[in-house]
């Protein structure tokens, strides 16, 4: 009797490269995802950033309007003058809540209208700060 021969079936072997395959998904979903987390905190950043330079650019538009005023002979309101032949003018212009626009300027008499010299142009926080007293230090202990 002749040996029959049987030939075995035996599936390819695709469990390794499956594996990978889904592994490889895998890292490429969570990529996506922080990659579209990042991008969201850049357009807030963006965007406060915009905001903020549109306040201050407002503010410093506002100041130069004062500046001419003032040039011109005028006293605009919420501008502080003292001394004598050389006058001093100080204003603030709001920027934000938590800002304004400082200004300090000298005024001399000059033909038809008066000469200046700023003597301080700058941004100033305004809003109360309150400091944070606590430092989470970890003690060593588990929970």
């Amino acid at each position: 009797m002749e040996r029959e021969s049987k030939q075995r079936f035996s599936p390819p072997a695709v469990g390794g490269t499956s594996l990978l395959v889904v592994f490889a998904v895998l890292c490429l979903t969570v990529f996506a995802l922080l990659s579209l987390a990042t991008v969201r905190s850049d357009t807030k950043l963006a965007d406060a950033s915009q905001r903020a330079v549109e306040e201050y650019y407002a503010a410093d538009l506002q100041a130069q309007e004062i500046l001419a005023r003032l040039r011109a002979g005028e006293t605009p309101d919420g501008v502080k003058l003292m001394g004598g032949d050389t006058l001093y003018a100080e204003y603030a212009c709001p920027i934000s809540d938590t800002k304004e626009l400082q200004v300090r300027v000298a005024l001399m008499p000059a033909d038809g209208c008066m000469d200046y010299e700023i003597l301080c142009w700058q941004s100033v926080a305004t809003g109360e700060w309150s400091s944070d007293e606590f430092i989470g230090i970890w003690d060593g202990t588990l929970f």
